[in-house]
């Protein structure tokens, strides 16, 4: 483990207390990481692999049929992982100074072993967190929480029917309105929620977002965004019916808009920073993320079926089932791939988007003179 994350294990527990002195941190480290880009354009040697999360798809299998998602259906079908393959996979990461693991999927609430994924991963130091759709919480919030859950992320797609008709599931949204009833009723804020909403052509309306901003303050969630991606390999090449284009930018511009209000309003609950919001028209109309350094030289990713890569779109580094995570990363393959990715020699995507842009000089300039100066991506 390297002197940095030695740090960041130490000083976590007093950062859960002293929200200023975290804000203060997050900042500087902000700043450092600013100028490393910037070298790192001439000095690439300057990046080097320094994983602070793992996500890892413990199971592809799922109970939604999503629109435009291969999960539950051809991509790694039938794969899940075994809860020793997962423990020694946690135990290399932390080793590693991995910090946070995410359980994700497919859906990681089916599977049987996610309470005791996360109480190992507790047991190492590690913030675990899993991204769920949700709907299942009032069957296993109790032994999440009991193994040390405190965290959960969502994502989400509408409201009422919209959501039923996205996820091809009949009474999913009153399911998850259940569900997260009974979280509140029991934990009340004591697991944190973010609802990641995902911004297509279906939801992009500034009404449509007020709707679901209702459900926030409803429930005490925090809001995060997902700008639609043309290159998530378990999502197929998303079609007109969800990709937003340039017929649409007004109604974009002012989705923008309200977002940068709410962010202006509740600077907590809305996580993006004002950066990224401000990017979201030149995201999804003009591809900035493809001229945005990536920074997931701090990600690793696990999928289903044992695959280890940089991130979840590209770079393979080799497979659980063969060797052992501590086998596979921090070597001379893995600090290839953390310099292609920042050179963006990818298909480029929208990993990490947010701190790609709070980390590149220019963008994060160009987006905070547009909002001093009252520009089109300004909240109103």
């Amino acid at each position: 483990m390297n002197a940095r994350s030695r740090w960041i294990r130490r000083l976590k527990p007093l950062l859960r207390e002293d929200s200023g002195l975290k804000e203060f941190l997050k900042r500087q480290d902000e700043r450092l990481a600013r100028w490393k880009h910037r070298a790192a354009t001439t000095f690439p040697a300057l990046i080097n692999p320094g994983p602070r999360q793992i996500t890892i798809a413990i199971t592809a299998a799922c109970n939604f049929r999503c629109r435009g998602c291969r999960y539950g259906r051809d991509f790694m079908l039938g794969e899940r992982l075994g809860l020793q393959t997962v423990r020694e996979c946690l135990d290399d990461a932390a080793a590693a100074g991995v910090a946070t693991a995410r359980f994700y999927g497919g859906e990681p609430l089916l599977h049987p072993d996610l309470p005791a994924m996360i109480h190992h991963a507790r047991s190492l130091g590690m913030e675990p967190y899993v991204t769920t759709n949700g709907v299942l919480l009032d069957e296993r919030i109790d032994e999440l929480y009991a193994a040390g859950l405190r965290w959960l992320s969502m994502g989400f797609y509408g409201i009422g029917g919209d959501y039923d008709e996205y996820t091809q599931r009949k009474g999913a949204f009153d399911r998850l309105r259940a569900s997260l009833s009974l979280v509140r009723s029991r934990y009340e804020e004591k697991v944190a929620i973010q609802l990641n909403y995902m911004l297509s052509r279906r939801t992009c309306s500034v009404e449509n977002l007020r709707r679901v901003w209702g459900l926030v303050q409803e429930f005490g969630l925090y809001m995060g965004v997902d700008p639609i991606s043309k290159t998530i390999p378990f999502f197929s090449s998303p079609g007109d019916d969800l990709l937003v284009g340039e017929d649409m930018r007004a109604e974009l511009e002012d989705v923008t808009r309200e977002f940068l209000a709410l962010k202006k309003e509740f600077p907590r609950r809305v996580v993006p920073s004002e950066a990224f919001l401000s990017c979201l028209p030149r995201l999804m109309l003009e591809d900035l993320a493809a001229e945005v350094p990536c920074d997931a030289y701090e990600l690793l990713w696990v999928g289903a079926d044992g695959t280890v890569q940089l991130c979840d779109v590209h770079f393979e580094l080799g497979n659980l089932n063969e060797r052992r995570l501590r086998d596979l990363i921090l070597g001379d393959k893995h600090r290839c791939a953390a310099r292609d990715a920042f050179r963006l020699k990818c298909p480029t995507c929208m990993c990490k988007i947010d701190s790609r842009i709070r980390r590149h000089g220019p963008t994060a300039k160009a987006s905070a003179s547009s909002g001093r100066a009252g520009g089109c991506f300004a909240a109103r």
